[in-house]
């Protein structure tokens, strides 16, 4: 079920990807017009879904070149997929403190903390995408 712009994300779907965390796959568009895909780690912050990454990545240097991607999160026959567009890309502290948020929502508290100093070696980048068509799929919730 296609979802117009002006109510993209039902309560449901809503629910779906912030409730608990779920990875997403997300597809990004190679240089020669093939696809890229890889498994990440999502925030969503009201309509806008945040994902993040260390530099010197494909998806990233996809996304900043191409500024298209197709974000799909699912749990058996439930699924929301969402083709979206890149809004804007910061790094510096305001991308750790994402990392730093994903890492506490997926992973235990112990295992994030570890995470966490790690990340603070690497340059962090984070993606802001704005949702431009919501399918779903089942009865997500």
């Amino acid at each position: 079920m296609a979802i117009e712009a002006s109510s993209l994300l039902t309560p449901g779907a809503r629910n779906f990807l912030s409730a608990k965390p779920r990875y997403a796959t997300l597809a990004t568009i190679n240089r020669d017009g093939s696809p890229h895909q890889i498994v990440i780690w999502f925030l969503l912050r009201g309509d806008e879904l945040v994902v993040n990454s260390r530099h010197g990545r494909r998806w990233p240097s996809n996304l900043e070149r191409d500024g298209r991607a197709n974000l799909a999160v699912y749990e058996a026959e439930d699924a929301v997929t969402m083709n979206c567009t890149l809004e804007r890309v910061y790094e510096g502290g305001e991308a750790q403190a994402d990392i730093a948020a994903m890492a506490r929502r997926y992973d235990t508290p112990q295992v994030a903390e570890h995470e966490i100093q790690r990340f603070v070696t690497e340059p962090r980048v984070t993606f802001i995408l704005r949702p431009t068509k919501v399918n779903v799929h089942g009865e997500p919730h």
